[in-house]
């Protein structure tokens, strides 16, 4: 039958037999070529092709540093923490079981129901709760709920360093604050293992070498937590008492230069962060900037000293009580007639000030005020530090000049005006500032400053400036039991667009103690107070006073005064200082 079939019996051409076997042939050369980049050639794609279907890179977390004080006392730590997540897919829980978990994680169901629908593969549902919260949402058997250990940063010392310290994320990465300002120093390096898993996720074994993590360093601040709780408790207390906006204070170490407290209020949990604002995270020590007021008087009589233009003893005439200078009327609070150079100082006048200032060149003024730190952002390892304002002394006029020599006109920080009054207490040196411990000094060996003056002048300023803080001066509330001290107090108006507010007011005192080798320099301000009390004798004196005495017996530093007890049968006299 086949024989006989026409289409076999036809006779093919040579031609296509030799082609079909070629095409056989460079099929197989084909297949050959790949098997061969395959396997050899450009096997390394396959290789970890395959490899992604079972091995798996581990995170080794490294630990985040800690944040202590000068004592070693903890200031910030990471604590483990666990964290739930789900796989939404595979989630599988009745209603009951969805709203205990909600309320678990403090949810609405609904807010639970939206959290499952954002990815089908992997949620966060709540991040470092607590070790109860945890155990008992795994309790309610839901299927697709899983459990993984993280670190949490914990602040023992809450409110009252929560603006040195700061705060950091849920991926412990600094938001504020000392965690901020070293972030690179505090976070270390996290390291990494690879391990071969089963279909189940499980480790099945390790591959190839680990790297082990690098831990984050510890940081030592310079913050005693005694002193800044002292100082935060004090400030708190004035502000509430005195009705007022805000507060600061600032502690030095004359000898070091380092920052014992900066405590601010309002202030907030670092444990809890919820609902914060603006005002509550604000650093005013060292964001905040205002005019100085009468603090700046010491400085124009230093200078007047220093030139050789007046002595201690120097008689200015200041009656009548005013002065006017191109058609502006700068006047007293009280009208004083002749005082000595001395009694400027002690009675804060404006007049007195004025005249020694306008005996000067604007670049007198403008040199020494650059020299002590204002016009400049300090240098301080700590983020949101600003520079106030100084302008150039060739754009003064004479008015601008004569409000500038009692702190018109200019602004400063709370933090430069502490460090700037380093200058008297230190015999005419500057101090460099630091927030973090001096490792390589011993406490009784001072840091150098940088000369600003003789130490006759600054010597010679800190008697007034005991004037002044005494009987007879505008701030007699700063004294303290045990302990001489001297300052100078200072009251402004606020600023309110391009003028002043009538009834909202600055008040602060800056002074040191003990007053013939003072070891601290400490720094108030109240913003705003409102229960009809606003001088800074009135206001932030008392608080002087009160952190002066805790901080030095803190120290160790002995009394220099005889303390006696005493009835106190009459009220000291309180010159209210110009503004």
């Amino acid at each position: 039958m086949y024989s006989t079939s026409p289409l076999l019996a036809s006779k093919t051409p040579p031609w296509r037999s030799k082609f079909l076997v070629g095409l056989v042939g460079l099929g197989f050369c084909v297949l050959a070529g790949r098997a061969v980049y395959v396997q050899i050639v450009g096997n390394d794609f396959f290789l970890k092709q395959g490899e992604i279907r079972y091995a798996r890179t581990l995170d080794l977390a490294a630990s985040r540093g800690r944040i202590t004080d000068r004592s070693g006392l903890i200031l910030a730590s990471s604590v483990p923490a666990p964290s739930l997540w789900v796989i939404p897919k595979d989630f599988e829980a009745d209603k009951h079981q969805r709203a205990n978990l909600a309320k678990l994680l403090g949810m609405t169901p609904t807010e639970l129901a939206n959290r499952l629908d954002d990815s089908p593969n992997f949620v966060w549902l709540r991040r470092q709760v607590d070790d109860a919260v945890a155990k008992k949402a795994l309790s309610l058997g839901i299927k697709g709920l899983y459990q993984v250990r993280e670190f949490k940063r914990k602040y023992p010392e809450g409110e009252a360093a929560a603006h040195v310290v700061g705060f950091t994320n849920v991926e412990e990465r600094g938001q504020e604050g000392i965690e901020l300002a070293f972030q690179k120093d505090l976070q270390g390096r996290n390291g990494t293992r690879r391990v071969v898993k089963d279909r189940l996720g499980r480790v099945v074994e390790d591959i190839g070498e680990s790297v082990q993590p690098v831990d984050g360093k510890d940081i030592q601040l310079s913050i005693d937590s005694k002193v800044q709780f002292y100082a935060y408790q004090r400030i708190r207390d004035a502000v509430a008492q005195h009705k007022a906006k805000a507060g600061s204070v600032v502690v030095l170490d004359v000898q070091s230069g380092e920052v014992l407290a900066l405590a601010n209020f309002p202030s907030y949990s670092p444990n809890d962060r919820q609902n914060l604002t603006g005002a509550q995270l604000r650093n005013r020590a060292l964001t905040d900037t205002f005019e100085p007021g009468s603090t700046m008087k010491p400085f124009i009589v230093s200078l007047a000293m220093e030139t050789g233009r007046v002595s201690p003893k120097t008689v200015i005439a200041t009656a009548p009580g005013t002065i006017n200078i191109t058609g502006s009327t700068i006047r007293d609070a009280h009208p004083h007639g002749d005082l000595t150079v001395e009694e400027v100082i002690q009675k804060s006048s404006n007049v007195g000030t004025v005249k020694m200032a306008m005996q000067m060149q604007p670049r007198e003024m403008w040199e020494l005020y650059t020299q002590v730190g204002l016009g400049q952002r300090p240098q301080i390892d700590f983020p949101g530090a600003v520079s106030g304002r100084l302008r150039p002394y060739k754009t003064w006029r004479p008015v601008e000049q004569a409000t500038m020599s009692y702190g018109y006109g200019l602004s400063a920080s709370l933090f430069q005006l502490a460090r700037a009054y380093t200058v008297f207490a230190r015999d005419g040196e500057l101090v460099p500032t630091s927030i973090l411990k001096n490792q390589n000094v011993p406490s009784d060996v001072q840091t150098p400053g940088v000369r600003v003056m003789s130490p006759k002048t600054a010597q010679a300023v800190r008697h007034m400036l005991q004037m002044a803080a005494g009987p007879g001066g505008t701030a007699p509330k700063a004294q303290t039991i045990g302990y001489s001290v001297g300052g100078k107090s200072g009251t402004a108006h606020k600023q309110e667009g391009k003028g002043y507010a009538e009834k909202k007011y600055r008040s602060w005192f800056v002074g040191m103690a003990p007053i013939d080798k003072p070891r601290i320099v400490v720094a108030v301000m109240v913003d705003e107070p409102s229960d009809g009390r606003y001088f800074g004798g009135d206001v932030a004196a008392p608080v002087f006073s009160e952190v002066v005495q805790q901080t030095l017996r803190s120290m160790s530093v002995p009394p220099d005064l005889e303390v006696k007890p005493q009835i106190v049968t009459h009220k000291l006299p309180v010159v209210e200082e110009s503004f």
